[in-house]
């Protein structure tokens, strides 16, 4: 699941509010980092969740598969990387890394995003736009 040539990076630095009483990054937060890395993605692609919402098309987490491998601490420069594993008619399946400064793998993840109707809240296919976007992209 290691990716080797990752097609969009999110550069991210730890802050107070992301640790636990240990000093360490809080576990739930790995699943932020994702997030906000493809979030940014869709952003860099000129293309925003508000913009898409008002197509009455969202995307919901529908499965992740996340393994945690080593630490992040306050402070900690990291980068957040995607690609597309999967790409489906109504779901994309991003693969998912955090490393640090070292390449040094902490966190991955296989995590399954559906796109909904929003209104009907029902699965819809992705408009071809964003599957091309995403499939193509070179970021």
């Amino acid at each position: 699941m290691d990716i080797s040539q990752p097609v969009f990076e999110f550069p991210i630095t730890v802050y107070f509010e992301d640790t636990d009483a240990g000093g360490m990054v809080y576990h739930a937060n790995y699943l932020r980092y994702f997030e906000r890395c493809r979030s940014e993605w869709l952003i860099q692609m000129g293309m925003s969740h508000s913009s898409l919402r008002e197509q009455n098309i969202s995307f919901v987490v529908r499965h992740v598969d996340m393994d945690f491998l080593r630490g992040a601490y306050l402070e900690d420069h990291l980068l957040v990387r995607a690609s597309i594993a999967i790409a489906k008619k109504a779901s994309l399946t991003f693969c998912q890394e955090i490393v640090n400064p070292d390449g040094d793998i902490l966190c991955k993840a296989m995590i399954k995003v559906a796109c909904i109707d929003s209104k009907k809240m029902k699965p819809r296919a992705f408009p071809q736009k964003i599957i091309m976007e995403f499939t193509q992209s070179d970021r």
